[in-house]
């Protein structure tokens, strides 16, 4: 990978990472479900009208959207304004890829093999000692709502799978034009109107901020730039770049909202990452009989551009087209 491509995949997870802090931030501006609904207004609306309709059917954005969009940022927002940790939060999510792999062997057929089935089950041990930590310092609720998040996001990453849209950016921007009318009339019955229009009329150069990060530069730029990667490299060297997600998420967390890392945390950490690692880069590199876990973005499709170097492709037929995770909130 050449260093500027790392710079920016170290860029893109630290965006990501970070993305957490800001939606605490805006949490203490908005109410969750109109924070996320007007999220992906400001990331969709101006949007889409600079890239084209995905090379997918209109029923699997549509699908994707409520899934990905509604249930599972619906969840994630809930859960964080319940109390749970911005850190913790950006750890937990990414046990998606045991819920991924699950629901790949049910519905798709795939059949993980012993390395993964090790990982996924370090990364449910690293789950169960923050389940744990959080029991002991902060509301479960919250914690409870993120994990099922997670698992919302598994689904999605299964029926993404199925779609296999050919370009990251086009697909995401689509998919997010479905959220915001549902979120919109969630908000409306769950948090009332009185809430959202008190939220709006005290709107602040930090509010903007906020939305303006969740919208552009954590959804926007971060997938525009994971997706011209994807377009370059073999998925296999992309994807580890994600697992710094929840280290710049928890890091960031601790600097800037002075949440505490405990021990148990830190322990929770290691195993969630280790076993996501060994989960879906150890069943690739044992290859023969393990299937790939399916994760957000597609890396090839049938007319899809040529890359511009001249030793990308032999790197994309490599990895064989797998899909490598997007593991932004």
């Amino acid at each position: 990978m050449r260093p500027v491509h790392t710079f920016l995949a170290v860029l893109v997870a630290l965006v990501w990472g970070v993305n957490f802090v800001v939606i605490e931030v805006g949490l203490d501006h908005f109410p969750p479900l109109l924070f996320s609904a007007l999220r992906f207004l400001v990331a969709a609306v101006p949007a889409v009208f600079l890239v084209r309709r995905p090379r997918v059917a209109l029923g699997w954005v549509l699908l994707v959207g409520l899934v990905l969009g509604v249930a599972k940022f619906g969840l994630v927002f809930l859960g964080m304004d319940l109390g749970m940790p911005a850190g913790l939060s950006s750890l937990v999510l990414q046990v998606q890829a045991v819920f991924t792999a699950v629901l790949a062997a049910v519905f798709l057929g795939e059949r993980p093999g012993p390395v993964r089935y090790a990982g996924m089950a370090v990364a449910l041990g690293g789950i169960g000692v923050a389940a744990y930590d959080q029991g002991a310092t902060g509301p479960v609720l919250g914690f409870v709502l993120v994990v099922a998040a997670a698992a919302f996001w598994g689904l999605s990453n299964v029926l993404t799978r199925k779609a296999a849209p050919p370009d990251a950016l086009s697909w995401m921007v689509w998919v997010s034009l479905v959220p915001p009318l549902p979120l919109f009339a969630l908000s409306l019955l769950v948090e009332g109107p009185d809430a959202g229009m008190a939220a709006l009329r005290g709107l602040d150069w930090t509010g903007v901020g906020a939305i303006v990060y969740v919208a552009w530069i954590s959804t926007i730029f971060a997938f525009g730039v994971w997706g011209f990667l994807l377009r370059h490299y073999d998925a296999s060297t992309v994807a580890p770049f994600s697992l710094l997600v929840p280290v710049f998420g928890m890091s960031s967390a601790a600097l800037l909202l002075g949440e505490r890392i405990t021990p148990l945390s830190l322990v929770a950490a290691v195993l969630l990452v280790g076993g996501v690692a060994l989960a879906s880069l150890g069943g690739r590199a044992a290859g023969r009989g393990a299937a790939p876990v399916p994760d957000p973005v597609t890396v090839s499709a049938p007319g899809e551009d040529a890359p511009a170097s001249g030793t990308a492709e032999p790197e994309r037929e490599q990895g064989g087209g797998h899909p490598a995770p997007v593991p932004g909130a």
